[in-house]
């Protein structure tokens, strides 16, 4: 049996030596090393070697099928590389021609704010998750203190699937996950799409982009909250953004506050992007309900949280200076083109 994997080595190695194209290189392949090419058959014949030679014949036929395996890809290259320079020497390019560039295309203004959120977060440690846009009642109600019947479920129009499976409507069943998979300390961001029955106008679209956050350590509190976002506000809009925190009210956080922005656009003096407040409503935020960390066996005497979350077009159209919602979506490419 040797000297037939010798025979069929040798055999192997002279004809990929004359081989003179790729083509001819690939059916060498499949004749000697192909489900029922030659050195396949010969190991059929193991069976019938003696217990105690086995093990060296397996190791030559592993070894011839190493040796023509290696050949075989070491020609291809070679002739790929042959090809290509054959091609570069006969193609003539100048490469001090301009190029045009005017018909590059971009991201699109949601993308990259999604991106600039993206930089902004994991940068400062947090560890991005993942949610899924189909959830149940139990992750995207009631876990977040939404129990059934709660009025705070009318502000929020559902698309069901079926009495118990929906569309989420907003990021927030991602801090449920992570809380029932990982303990604290906690820094979790997550973003993608929501859904809610509405009425597509200048400022609502039933499909919509949020990001979320949620915080959970030793001693955390309202000024780490607002720290965040201060930080987070100049990031995005410039470093002379302030930021007002107002009452507000959310199941899932206790205090609950709304964050608004000095406009970008006017610093505060007051325009009409703003209506002449010089402040934008931002987003929702506050520290996490201590019966939602109770929930998931979190010490409160111990541990404590924020969380905020904010609908992407919001920030998009207040970053571009946008004024309806819709032309972030029909696709003009002359808006587009100022957007880059």
């Amino acid at each position: 049996m040797e000297a037939k994997t010798k025979k069929l080595l040798d055999d192997a190695l002279n004809q990929i030596e004359k081989a003179k194209t790729k083509q001819e290189l690939f059916l060498i392949n499949t004749k000697f090393l192909g489900k029922n090419g030659s050195l396949s058959e010969l190991m059929k014949e193991l069976k019938n070697v003696p217990a105690e030679e086995k093990p060296k014949m397996g190791a030559v036929l592993n070894e011839c099928r190493q040796k023509i395996d290696g050949l075989i890809r070491e020609k291809t290259k070679k002739m790929e590389e042959d090809e290509l320079n054959q091609k570069l020497m006969s193609e003539d390019c100048d490469v001090t021609i301009p190029v045009k560039l005017d018909n590059l295309g971009t991201l699109h203004p949601i993308t990259q704010t999604e991106q600039l959120l993206m930089e902004f977060f994991v940068k400062r440690g947090f560890t991005v998750r993942a949610g899924t846009d189909v959830e149940t009642d139990y992750y995207c109600f009631e876990a977040l203190n939404v129990p059934k019947n709660h009025p705070a479920r009318d502000m929020q129009d559902t698309f069901y699937i079926t009495d118990d499976i929906l569309l989420r409507t907003h990021t927030s069943a991602t801090q449920i996950h992570t809380l029932e998979k990982y303990a604290p300390p906690i820094k979790m961001f997550s973003l993608g799409q929501t859904y809610r029955v509405d009425e597509i106008d200048a400022t609502h679209s039933p499909i919509f982009h949020q990001f979320e956050i949620l915080v959970v350590d030793e001693n955390v509190s309202m000024a780490d909250l607002k720290g965040t976002l201060e930080d987070f506000v100049k990031f995005l809009f410039g470093e002379k953004t302030k930021v007002r925190l107002r009452p507000s009210y959310f199941p899932f956080t206790e205090p609950s506050v709304e964050a608004d922005a000095s406009c970008p656009k006017c610093g505060g003096k007051g325009c009409p992007l703003c209506k002449d407040t010089g402040w934008i409503e931002l987003l929702g935020c506050g520290m996490v309900n201590p019966v939602i960390l109770e929930n998931h066996n979190i010490n409160t005497n111990k541990y404590s949280g924020y969380a905020l979350g904010a609908g992407i077009e919001r920030l998009t159209m207040i970053r571009y200076g946008v004024s309806d919602l819709r032309e972030l979506y029909e696709n003009n490419v002359n808006l587009l083109k100022q957007l880059k």
